[in-house]
């Protein structure tokens, strides 16, 4: 007599092609955490239909592997590449847009971006964060509000940016002052801030790596669109993560990791009020930038 395997599987069965994410998914066993299933399941799909309908060869699969082992080399305690691709794919922002969801008015938000430092120095209202005298002197002033139109007082604004040559202070230790262009500011009882800086100029992403070379083939720029990073909390509203950007980038519409929404286009205007530039010490004619920040409660 001739004996027959069983090829009926309670997990699945046999790989099949036409079957293979559900046969790879029925492996999960229901000792597995819930969400850690279903979000496997849903990448197993994806992924087996994104390669039914690429029909990679063995080496492209491989140079595929190839790219994501040097990712991984690319990582170190202040550089993490793989953020950087999931940056410049559109992946960071979309998950953050998922789990930012707000209401009409409130201020939107935007990626936190690599360079943030904490513990960055307090000053008072109107103080000057560029401490290396480069750039176009700009006045940004506003207030902080809620979704009805309430001022928020006591909020903190935690501000940094680029220096006009183009990088933040910790890519150039020991050329720039150390908190160069950073910066912290609480609202006054009307809601109120202000501080001294410089107009914000465009710069492009780490592209040394596989990240960078990835999107040299794909035929894009590195580049960011020109901005200025904000983080602002009030006790009781959400946190607000976000940029303003200049509406005159060349790149604003080409933001590299699609960080620019067009509620974040602040506008610059060119002011000659001596009494203002008096009051806040500076030389006319000098840039300004008025812009609210609308919180939402928590």
């Amino acid at each position: 007599m001739t004996a027959h395997l069983n090829t009926e599987s309670p997990v699945g069965g046999l790989f099949e092609e036409e079957r293979s994410a559900e046969i790879v998914n029925a492996r999960i066993t229901a000792d597995a955490d819930p969400r850690l299933r279903e979000v496997m399941s849903v990448l197993t799909r994806h992924l087996h239909a994104a390669i039914k309908e690429i029909e990679p060869t063995h080496e492209e699969w491989f140079k595929a592997i190839e790219f994501l082992t040097q990712t991984g080399h690319m990582c170190t305690d202040w550089r993490q590449e793989y953020i950087l691709l999931s940056d410049v794919l559109g992946v960071t922002m979309l998950v953050d847009a998922i789990n930012h969801r707000r209401p009409s008015g409130a201020t939107p938000n935007t990626i936190l971006g690599p360079f943030y430092v904490a513990d960055a120095p307090h000053y008072e209202n109107g103080a000057n964060i560029c401490l290396d005298g480069k750039g176009e002197p700009t006045l940004v002033s506003g207030r902080v509000l809620d979704t009805h139109g309430n001022p928020i007082a006591g909020a903190t604004l935690d501000i940094w940016q680029t220096n006009d040559d183009g990088f933040y202070d910790v890519q150039q230790k020991g050329l720039q002052p150390e908190y160069n262009l950073r910066g912290l500011f609480t609202t006054d009882a009307d809601g109120f801030y202000a501080f001294r800086t410089v107009k914000p100029r465009h710069y492009p992403v780490p592209a040394d790596g596989p990240v960078g070379k990835l999107l040299g083939q794909l035929g894009r720029h590195p580049n960011r669109a020109a901005h200025m990073h904000f983080i602002v909390t009030a006790p009781g509203y959400d946190q607000v993560i976000t940029h303003i950007f200049t509406p005159d980038c060349p790149y604003l519409h080409e933001d590299t990791v699609f960080g620019v929404k067009k509620e974040l286009i602040a506008e610059f205007t060119t002011q000659d009020d001596a009494a203002t530039a008096q009051r806040y010490d500076l030389q006319v004619p000098y840039l300004a930038v008025n812009w609210d920040f609308v919180l939402n409660p928590a």
